[in-house]
């Protein structure tokens, strides 16, 4: 008899320590759920990769809906806020070879520097130049540096959906040592695979560029938009960006990316 009193006494000590876990996973889960960085960090992580490669079209439609179209191709190595890309336009004739190479770093803005073969010289792309257009397109030189979550202080701004998707919907402001055209940018993070649906950039209460990202596919454990449609609203224009033949975790070598190999592959 006081064995089987044991047992149920220790059978529910069991369930009760079970409820409690249980209690304390689903506050926790709740918790990082509502914590910002701990949104953006995770969609930063699902994203991480040794390296990407892909080909993009690029379909630039100005104020007057004259179109005109560019290709390049990207390549990037190295891990988030350390990496190292270079884009170099492919077509049309005009352009091709044009290339720029980005060193993102920590804890700064990135260095960049592009490479003209029609005059055969680099420039390194000063601070107060990244707000300018990249080439013709509607990115300026500052979109093409990569994001680091490090260099940014978040809000939670609440919950909205983007194109039928349930986003949390945050808000990013550069910390001192990140030189920016932005004063804030409000980024939309999707809840079911953590993946970027848009991204608004401001001075202060003006809004500047919009950036839509859409066709969200999984590409080797790792979903990624295949279009992206940034918005100049200053000028009335916008730039979608098709991206093609994607791949991830291609052998790539340093010396691809420094400034010796924008002239050496043009």
């Amino acid at each position: 008899m006081s064995e089987q009193i044991r047992n149920t006494k220790s059978t529910k000590g069991t369930k009760g320590e079970l409820t409690i876990l249980c209690v304390l996973c689903f506050l926790c889960s709740g918790f990082f759920q509502n914590d910002p960085r701990q949104i953006v960090e995770e969609a930063e992580r699902r994203t991480t990769s040794q390296s990407q490669r892909y080909e993009g079209t690029l379909k630039v439609i100005d104020a007057k809906s004259k179109v005109t179209e560019k290709r390049w191709q990207y390549d990037r190595m190295g891990s988030h806020g350390a990496s190292k890309a270079v884009l170099r336009f492919t077509l049309p004739p005009e352009v091709k070879g044009v290339a720029l190479l980005v060193l993102n770093h920590p804890d700064r803005s990135s260095d960049q520097w592009m490479w003209t073969p029609a005059i055969n010289r680099e420039r390194k792309i000063a601070l107060q130049d990244r707000a300018t257009r990249f080439f013709g397109t509607d990115f300026s030189f500052e979109d093409l540096e990569e994001r680091d979550t490090k260099q940014f202080d978040y809000k939670l701004l609440g919950e909205e959906s983007i194109d039928g998707a349930a986003c949390w919907k945050l808000q990013s402001t550069p910390r001192q040592t990140k030189v920016s055209q932005y004063s804030h940018s409000y980024v939309w993070v999707r809840k079911d695979n953590y993946a970027i649906a848009q991204i608004e950039n401001y001075d202060k209460s003006q809004i500047v560029r919009r950036a839509d990202y859409t066709d969200i596919r999984n590409d080797q454990g790792i979903w990624t938009a295949h279009q992206i449609d940034m918005h100049d609203l200053k000028r009335n224009s916008h730039t979608i960006l098709k991206i093609e033949k994607l791949q991830y975790n291609v052998p790539m070598q340093d010396d691809a990316f420094t400034v010796q190999a924008l002239r050496r592959e043009s």
